[in-house]
Formats: structure tokens, sequence, C-alpha cells
């Protein structure tokens, strides 16, 4: 496995295993198992996924040292402030088993998201949290969180997909020093991406798969790739994605797929926020 280093001097696999959408206990706790089988070592959850008591019994049954392990949770909306987070982490870290994360994220940008970074910054203090980000941040609110607090995200978890390429937010990210993380890199398979002629050619010439082109484009632009699969083989294809090299020209190619919109809705449109804010999903 490949890493990139974090502002904070910590180490994060370039290619990681997502659970988003993984309701069934059964499904969640195995699927975790196969991909650390093969060979993933990011395993990435949320409190509001409601998987994490399952991603920790397969963190568990995988036999893999704690500590070869790169774990991420996030915060949900309704837990936002200091006192709800300092809960919210804690209830976390019991439902999947673990004594410290490697990352924990703030997942939306609404609520009361400074009295979460400061309650954040407090646990990486205490050394329960490696390193702390955020998610679906545009780079106006980054910029606030970092000129306003002692922590720099290190992290921001965001869309990134063909479709939507984020070219300014990731530039900004890079420029500042934030790591970029890709969420739905496949876009959940919106406007037949994995049929597209375009990224099938390039897939051809070097003998791979349409999601592992997408894998590489991302990674090659300094990104963290999350990829989400159930099956055993996906996975295998998925994470076989960091052996070729994309040319100039394929990039080049790639970059004018963008269509500059999120597949899903944008965060900051106001019934977005209002209907996110209507998702009480408390840990406990």
């Amino acid at each position: 496995m490949e890493f990139n280093t974090l502002n904070d001097g910590n180490r994060i696999p370039k290619l990681g295993f997502g659970v988003f959408q993984i309701p069934d206990p059964e499904v969640a706790s195995q699927s975790v198992v196969d991909a650390i089988e093969t060979g993933y070592r990011l395993i990435d959850t949320a409190a509001s996924y409601g998987n994490e008591e399952a991603v920790g019994e397969g963190i568990r049954n995988s036999g893999v040292a704690r500590g070869d392990l790169f774990v991420t949770t996030k915060l949900w909306v309704s837990d936002t402030g200091y006192d709800a987070t300092r809960k919210a982490f804690e209830t976390s870290l019991r439902k999947l088993g673990l004594d410290y994360l490697d990352l924990y994220l703030i997942h939306q940008p609404y609520g009361d998201v400074y009295g979460s970074w400061r309650a954040m910054e407090e646990l990486q203090r205490e050394g329960k949290v490696k390193s702390i980000g955020v998610s679906n941040f545009q780079p106006d609110r980054i910029m606030d969180l970092k000129l306003f607090n002692d922590v720099t995200p290190a992290v921001n978890q965001i869309e990134i997909n063909p479709w939507n390429q984020q070219k300014e937010s990731v530039d900004f990210l890079r420029e500042n020093n934030i790591q970029s993380e890709a969420w739905a890199p496949f876009a959940e398979g919106q406007h037949d991406i994995f049929n597209n002629d375009l990224l099938t050619s390039i897939g051809k010439a070097h003998d791979k798969s349409v999601g592992q082109v997408i894998l590489r484009w991302l990674t090659q632009r300094g990104a963290v790739a999350l990829a989400k699969s159930t099956h055993r083989n996906r996975m295998e294809e998925n994470f076989n994605s960091l052996d070729f090299t994309l040319t100039q020209e394929e990039m080049d190619q790639i970059a004018s797929l963008d269509k500059k919109e999120s597949q899903f809705f944008d965060h900051r449109d106001p019934a977005a926020v209002e209907r996110i804010h209507g998702l009480v999903r408390h840990v406990d």
C-alpha cells in the first residue's frame, strides 16, 4: 500500500474501503474482513451509517494488528457542539471497540461545527484521535475554520468523480496542505459511467477496468480514494489500481468529462441543508 503524509505528520493510505450503505451487520462485518484480507488498511465509516459496531467486529475478526489499520468515523450534524461531540466520540469509540481513532471527521458543514472542532482538538491532544478533519466543507468554510482555531483540518472528504471533479476545491486543499479524500468516486454508476467510451478506451490501453482507471485518476491527482463493494472480486479489482500510471494525455482527457455539478445534491442549497438538518441520527 502507498501512503500520503498529512499536515500533522501522520500517514494515510492512498486507497481506502468505505462502508456507506451497508446496513446489514453480518454483511458489513464480513465486508470489512474481506477488505482487510484483500490488503486495504484504511476503513471508513460514520455514526450516521449505523454500522460502527459491525465494522469494529470486522476489524477484530480480521486478525490484523490495530496499529496496522487506519480507522475513520464521522460526527453527525445532530451531535455537533462541544459537549455533544465529546459524548458522540466516546459512543463511536465504544461501538467500534477501539481505544483510539486514526481520523475523526465533522460529517457535514452544519450546526455548531466550532464547538465540535474545539472538542476534537482536545481529543487529539489527549491522544484519543490521531488526526482530525472535515467532510463536505467548501474552501471558504475550511479557511474560516483554519484561521480561527489552533489546528488546521488534516483531511476534507468530498465528492470527487469524473462528473464532479472539484478542481478548484482540490487545488485549494493542496495549496493549504490539506488532504483531499474522495467519496463516491464512481458516482454510484450515474450517467452509465462504467460504460463510458473514453474511460473504457483508457482502461483497455492499460488492461484495466473503468473502476481501476477512475481510482488511479484520483490517486494521481493526490486524492485518497474510497471504494465500496460487498463483493470480494470487486474489492480485489479496486485494490489493484495502484500498479499502473495514466499518461498526462489520459489525465487531460478525463478532465474533459467534468460536468462541474454534484451527482447527489448541492451542500449550499438551503433545501438540502434543511433536509439534512431533519435527519436526526443520534449515535446512542
